[in-house]
């Protein structure tokens, strides 16, 4: 299952002595001529090896019903029935995690760019109501250091656990000349399961509509080539206290991992309470929210209704951001929207907040064309009048 990505290798002539390959050269070459190996090439088929061996306990502590979550086939095997479900549709997602993970790897700080490599998944399948089941991820790098690959896939395991998935497989990339010397990327994917019948497609929102918005827990893992661009052109000291927050460094904040709602939202999608959710990733409020709606509806987003974080405030004074340009860009402090009817706002906005949620109502739905509008009055998010931002789509 997790093994080196590698064209096949010639191997000199097929003899296992004490666990290691012997060539015959009488058969196979000049006696003299030194025989090529794929470590000299520069693929350490040893080093994959090591990881499978340290990642495998990683694995094992994501097992839920329906996985084992062992590691070392050439498959994953999942089992829908004895995860519980009767008629299911599978759900499938696969995202990265961008140029954070440049961030990471340039700060030496990998535990928990996993995380987020899942969260930008799950979160893709809970917005259709759909448990995810089951996670398998790649990792791809110029020279395999396996102490940086496990602390990596220690954060996916992490990641695996907050949303109740399991991680049964990946694949380990070595390739010398791809990547530049201590990068690497990663992908992630991952399937989920919805009860037929049950799955979210928006086909119940209606006008009036509200529109709840959960706390995202920072700049999640979208927009980091414009926070990396600012980073080297304003000289930040990534390592001294924030600005915005004395009480962490701005490293800790930028790499906060993106918040995963799986466990907040099953529940009540189960119960038929939400009518919609959004993940707010690359495109912001204004491009995410009509992903959603049918056509001949509108929403609208009012960004006085919540505060703005210090680290999006931070972000756009550095830049000069215009307002506009931080509703497309970054999420502005929501990770997830929720479109729900008006008489569900109250006691669902209390279940959310003891399931450890910050909730705020940020908006409602309109009739109109299919699109979103995102506003704000004067001062606010530094704009000079009243200004509003709207995508049709």
């Amino acid at each position: 299952m997790r093994a080196l990505l590698a064209t096949t290798a010639w191997k000199s002539k097929r003899e296992l002595a004490n666990g290691t390959w012997m060539s015959d050269h009488d058969s196979d070459g000049p006696a003299d001529q030194p025989g090529y190996t794929y470590a000299e090439a520069g693929v350490s088929i040893d080093s994959g090896n090591a990881l499978v061996k340290a990642i495998g306990p990683l694995a094992r502590s994501t097992a839920r019903p329906g996985a084992d979550a062992e590691l070392g086939g050439f498959g994953g095997f999942f089992d829908p029935r004895a995860a519980g479900y009767r008629d299911p549709l599978l759900v499938a997602a696969n995202d990265g995690v961008g140029t954070k993970v440049k961030l990471a790897i340039e700060a030496d700080r990998h535990d928990t760019i996993g995380i987020d490599l899942v969260a930008m998944c799950v979160n893709d399948l809970i917005v259709q109501g759909a448990e995810p089941l089951f996670f398998l991820d790649y990792f791809a790098t110029a020279k395999l250091e396996t102490g940086v690959a496990a602390r990596v896939v220690a954060g996916i395991a992490d990641g695996c656990r907050l949303a109740g998935c399991a991680l049964i497989g990946g694949e380990t990339a070595e390739m010398p000349g791809m990547y530049a010397e201590n990068d690497y990327d990663l992908a992630g994917f991952c399937v989920g399961a919805v009860e037929r019948g049950e799955q979210l497609t928006g086909d119940r929102i209606a006008e009036d509509d509200v529109i709840l918005g959960l706390a995202s827990s920072g700049v999640h893992s979208n927009g980091y080539s414009l926070v990396r661009r600012l980073a080297a052109d304003k000289g930040w000291e990534l390592d001294r206290p924030a600005r915005f927050d004395r009480a962490r460094t701005l490293l800790d904040a930028l790499l906060t991992p993106t918040r995963i709602y799986v466990k907040s939202l099953l529940e009540p999608i189960r119960a038929g309470r939400i009518h919609a959710l959004a993940h707010i990733t690359g495109g912001g409020l204004t491009e995410n929210l009509p992903r959603v709606l049918r056509a001949g509806l509108h929403a609208h987003v009012d960004t006085a209704l919540w505060p703005q974080p210090g680290l999006m405030r931070f972000l756009q004074d550095e830049g000069a951001i215009a307002p506009a340009e931080m509703a497309r860009t970054f999420n502005c402090g929501i990770g997830m929207a929720l479109i729900v009817a008006p008489d569900e706002v109250d006691v669902l906005t209390a279940d959310l907040v003891a399931a450890g949620e910050t909730v705020h109502r940020i908006g409602e739905i309109r009739g109109g064309d299919k699109g979103a509008t995102v506003s704000g009055p004067a001062g606010h998010w530094a704009g000079n009048s009243d200004w509003s931002a709207t995508h049709l789509g």
